[in-house]
């Protein structure tokens, strides 16, 4: 089947994404239900006719992707020349922790079942590979994949939707309580094929809790320290009514890493959500997160930490649309820059007509430790009803000379003052993280990141 054709011919030939398109396409054959299959080359049409986005769209005015539209990359799998490589044992269990009932491994974006572990999951509940879901689950996977995640307006999920194939597809089935966290981890390896062209992935994952179920659910993101790589996912999440689905994303890649990901919940009646998503690696990193409360009674929690130095450069798109009277949402991301960091936070609070009696709060705080560092925070309301509570607000400052000064004169030295200040500011996020051994890890990096790390242990 044809695709991508009479769409300006001459920039695809030229772009390493889709010039190997025909070849994936060709390889999905009998892999995944045909309306799957469409949904993805409208996509990736969608992509050719985009483009990669640019500063001069109001979306993207401080975020500039030149480095990943100029770089050529290579997909690892069918349709390629390259199979699927494989991590040593010794670095996978580096970044599991053993709390996790059971946990899904994928090494430069494909999933490594060797190092995969299901045995832990109550009866009822899927957790698979999303390739294996498309043919196993067809039903559940085609009700919600590609349904909230659209494609229309954004590049980077056209680009992920059109080579849907991999990630990780979690159902809880309803009333099903699972009790111990599971865990999706995305490893990188950094190698790069016989032109030196670093690898990129696409990972789609799918979440689905059936009415009044209970999940925990880790999201990990991870790969040696300086090398580049490319991690494009998308991860739509349905929460049925009554749920609630306790959600933790860790980005802790390479800083020479670029991560352009979009997230997408779907809130039902009475759902509970709330997200947790800390940012430390990544040379380029941009994370659209929209949510949706779509049924009355609705409560989502979206708490965020970004803690960035050098040259490294993170953004955070913000879109919490209240559809339905009744619902709460709760919003707050810190922002710790150092050196030459930049940071870019645009968040909107959309109250439709009808949504009465909504409660929002949205709040952005940074932290600047260099006067070099620079953030861009934009907080927004949209409200289109009269009987609500909705605030925002946004802070950007340095440290208190006045607080530095009080923990100086009680013996505490200069370096190890400003970071205990750092610390206290971080921990009113890492404090709400309730598994125990990501709390611990967390802890552990801003310990070992901060000057007198060991003061501050000694101190807290």
């Amino acid at each position: 089947m044809a695709v991508l054709t009479d769409i300006r011919k001459s920039e695809i030939a030229e772009s390493s994404f889709l010039a190997g398109y025909p070849g994936f396409d060709r390889a999905r054959e009998g892999r995944e239900p045909a309306a799957v299959g469409a949904v993805r080359r409208r996509a990736i049409e969608r992509f050719a006719e985009l483009g990669f986005p640019t500063v001069k769209q109001e979306e993207w005015r401080f975020t500039n992707v030149a480095p990943i539209a100029k770089r050529e990359f290579h997909r690892i799998g069918p349709g390629t020349d390259l199979e699927a490589r494989t991590a040593s044992p010794e670095v996978v269990r580096h970044w599991l922790f053993e709390s996790a009932g059971a946990h899904l491994v994928f090494v430069d974006g494909r999933l490594a079942p060797e190092h995969s572990d299901l045995s832990g999951l109550p009866p009822g509940t899927v957790l698979s590979g999303l390739g294996d879901a498309l043919l196993e689950h067809p039903d559940v996977v085609e009700a919600h994949l590609a349904r909230h995640a659209s494609f229309e307006d954004h590049p980077f999920v056209a680009l992920n939707t059109g080579y849907l194939a991999e990630g990780a597809f979690l159902r809880v089935p309803r009333n099903a309580v699972v009790e111990q966290p599971i865990h999706v981890l995305y490893l990188s390896t950094g190698e790069t094929d016989a032109a030196g062209r670093p690898t990129v992935a696409f990972p789609r994952n799918l979440v689905v809790l059936g009415e009044n179920s209970q999940a925990t659910l880790v999201e990990t993101y991870a790969g040696p320290e300086g090398v580049e790589y490319f991690n494009c996912p998308v991860t739509e999440i349905v929460c049925g009514p009554g749920s609630v689905l306790d959600h933790y994303k860790m980005q802790q890649e390479s800083t020479s890493a670029f991560h352009m990901a979009t997230f997408q919940l779907h809130q039902e009646r009475g759902s509970s959500y709330a997200l947790h998503s800390i940012s430390l690696g990544g040379a380029l990193v941009r994370n659209d997160v929209n949510t949706k409360l779509d049924g009355p009674g609705c409560e989502s929690i979206l708490n965020g930490l970004y803690m960035v130095r050098g040259q490294q450069f993170v953004d955070h798109h913000m879109r919490v649309e209240h559809a339905k009277p009744h619902c709460h949402s709760f919003e707050l991301f810190k922002g710790i820059l150092d050196e030459r960091s930049r940071a870019v936070f645009n968040g909107l609070i959309h109250v439709h007509e009808g949504a009465q009696k909504t409660d929002a709060k949205q709040s952005n705080q940074n932290l600047l430790l260099s006067d070099k560092a620079l953030v861009n925070s934009q907080p927004q309301l949209l409200i289109f009803a009269d009987d609500v509570k909705c605030t925002h607000g946004s802070t950007v400052g340095q440290l208190d000379d006045d607080a530095v000064f009080y923990l100086r004169s009680r013996g505490i030295g200069q370096e190890a003052a400003r970071s205990l200040l750092v610390y206290a500011f971080a921990s009113d996020i890492v404090g709400r993280i309730k598994v125990p051994e990501l709390r611990s890890d967390l802890e552990e990096f801003l310990f070992t990141r901060l000057p007198k790390g060991e003061v501050v242990r000694q101190a807290v």
